[in-house]
């Protein structure tokens, strides 16, 4: 896949490029119901014999249309929407640069310069999208700013449960603990990747250890606890169980760190610098606070028990 990177006003030339079916979208997540949008791109480009695209934006646009700066946490970094993306089978990747001077094109120059311009014959993209200042361009009036240079399809809603699948609903999910709900409007595992950094050793002292993870980018984190994960080192998965928080029974409360550490069941091994990928399937229990060393390994141990019965019973589920 072709990651081609897009700042206005760009200088790309329509005869720079084979013709398209383009999927747009922001794409944070690339769940299913982003998932249909882009396939339905590769059909079509398929079926016609063009290069399949897909437009995305960054940074997110409400950090330049907001009134105060916000700092947007990811359920899909741009790094992790790439390699989702390319996984979908796409020719090429654009990622327009969203600035203010973007944000202010007309629909009109929006259209001329980011689909006709790129030599887009075919748009697909979900029912509520908007293009151009103030979100004035929607897929009714993208007909009349085509120029009849291309067609265009408008992807309705999916719905899990009776539920519109949307990034927003997501991260709800998310921040509610619920990462098993939120897969399911993944199509996978919530997935986050890191770096293993020192730690202050604690869990091994107890007899625990485990790998101290520092997001690669800004992930948006589930709701703190303990959770059963899987976790991709030097290319091998392991099972192990994940406390994201505060660790409320060593820190002081004036000082709130939050931290990511990952136990790794039946592992040895100096893995520190790794690259790690964790992917999140069940919230055990919230975190909490105990009365010293013993009766935090005892829930630990607990802990371990609950993760591993759940693993066992989740491969008993895939063979039946």
């Amino acid at each position: 896949m072709d990651v081609i990177m897009l700042s206005h006003p760009h200088r790309r030339e329509k005869e720079d490029y084979k013709p398209t079916a383009l999927a747009l979208g922001f794409f944070d997540g690339v769940h299913k119901g982003h998932q249909q949008v882009i396939a339905a791109a590769k059909k079509t480009a398929d079926q016609h014999g063009w290069k399949s695209a897909v437009m995305t934006f960054d940074p997110h646009p409400s950090v330049v249309l907001g009134r105060k700066h916000r700092h947007i946490r990811h359920i899909t970094p741009l790094e992790e929407k790439k390699r989702l993306i390319e996984e979908l089978g796409i020719d090429y990747l654009f990622v327009v640069r969203f600035t203010s001077d973007f944000a202010a094109l007309e629909p009109q120059q929006f259209v001329d310069e980011y689909i006709i311009g790129l030599n887009v014959k075919h748009v697909i993209a979900g029912f509520d999208f908007t293009y151009g200042r103030l979100g004035k361009g929607t897929m009714e009036t993208l007909m009349f700013h085509s120029r009849g240079e291309f067609t265009f399809t408008s992807v309705e809603k999916l719905e899990f449960e009776k539920e519109k699948v949307s990034s927003t609903k997501v991260r709800e999910l998310l921040a509610e603990g619920l990462v098993r709900d939120a897969s399911d409007l993944l199509g996978r595992p919530y997935r986050m990747r890191g770096t293993v950094i020192h730690g202050d050793k604690r869990g091994r002292k107890m007899g625990f250890p485990t790998a101290n993870i520092e997001p690669d980018d800004d992930y948006f984190l589930p709701l703190t606890g303990v959770y059963a994960v899987r976790i991709r080192v030097q290319n091998r998965w392991h099972e192990g169980v994940c406390n994201v928080g505060y660790r409320p029974t060593f820190k002081s409360p004036d000082k709130p760190v939050l931290s990511i550490e990952v136990h790794i069941f039946h592992y040895t091994g100096d893995i520190y610098g790794e690259e790690v990928e964790v992917d999140w399937f069940i919230r055990l229990r919230g975190e909490q606070k105990f009365n010293g060393i013993e009766e935090l390994a005892a829930q630990i141990e607990r802990d371990k028990e609950a993760a591993a019965q759940f693993f066992d019973s989740k491969r008993l589920d895939e063979r039946c």
